[in-house]
């Protein structure tokens, strides 16, 4: 923490002991104002940097620090309003390139969030999903599939895998146990997260699908097949993403940490703040 600034002399008089001219003690005075708006600004820049999970002090309406279930994102532009068949390939791809060039994300990946938003309009018409909650979500797994250098072909599949670390809870990760035989994570111990999305092997094995009907074999470590699956997951338990409970409650099921949550939420204000 920076030392806080010395305190300054009282100057009422000057060396002489003549009083000091109307001008020097308006400086003296002005000099004293602005030292304490920089140690009420240093003390609010310190409060607002600890995040802490049951902080209840925070206001409702603060978008720095949002508190669970009492505020909803803003509502980003919707995905094109049609289902996602082949016949409407090329405006999901014209709306990508747009918000692309307004957000920028990747347009490759956009498409894959706003197909699944399409999707998810048929399976779940209650659910008010956004596709800026699934990019959201991708930005702080994975920044959007290009961690580590990574990138996501035209096909939507990864240069190179994501696979965590494996939960056997050390160093604070949960313990999970193989659910896949590690089939999915190659790890036939612990469970470990897969996919641009950061998926469990279970909940991708209860959720995944082919997005493209291209009759090909749905991969978790493509970008559209993992967006379908975490919009479904999202959506499970009649959960109505476009009111506060249900966006909280989803996001929170997706991962346990209101900080995680919180990082969510705010990416998805800055996604829906530029394509407004």
């Amino acid at each position: 923490m920076a030392e806080p600034p010395a305190r300054p002399r009282t100057p009422s008089r000057d060396r002489g002991g003549a009083p000091l001219p109307r001008a020097a003690l308006g400086r003296v005075m002005l000099t004293l104002l602005l030292i304490v708006i920089g140690l009420a600004l240093t003390l609010t820049v310190g409060l607002d940097r600890r995040d802490g999970d049951g902080d209840a002090t925070a206001a409702a309406g603060d978008q720095r620090r949002p508190l669970p279930h009492a505020g909803l994102p803003s509502r980003a532009v919707a995905a094109p309003p049609d289902r996602p068949r082949a016949s409407d390939e090329a405006q999901l791809q014209a709306w990508a390139g747009e918000v692309s060039a307004a957000t920028g994300v990747p347009a490759r990946a956009l498409a894959a969030y706003g197909r699944a938003e399409m999707w998810l309009r048929g399976e779940r018409p209650g659910c008010g999903l956004s596709w800026a909650t699934l990019a959201a979500i991708a930005g702080v797994e994975s920044e959007h599939g290009s961690v580590g250098g990574r990138r996501i072909g035209a096909d939507g599949k990864l240069t190179e895998p994501i696979v965590g670390a494996s939960l056997d809870g050390s160093a604070g990760a949960r313990r999970v146990a193989d659910t896949d035989g590690g089939r999915l994570d190659g790890d036939r111990e612990w469970d470990r997260t897969i996919g641009p999305m950061r998926l469990l092997p279970r909940t991708w094995q209860r959720w995944g699908g082919r997005a493209i009907r291209d009759g090909a074999q749905a991969d978790p470590q493509n970008i559209d097949d993992a967006a379908l699956a975490a919009a479904r997951f999202l959506c499970a338990d009649r959960r109505d993403l476009a009111t506060p409970r249900g966006w909280w409650d989803a996001v929170l099921a997706y991962h346990d940490s209101v900080g995680y949550a919180r990082d969510v939420y705010r990416a998805e204000e800055v996604y829906a703040a530029a394509t407004r």
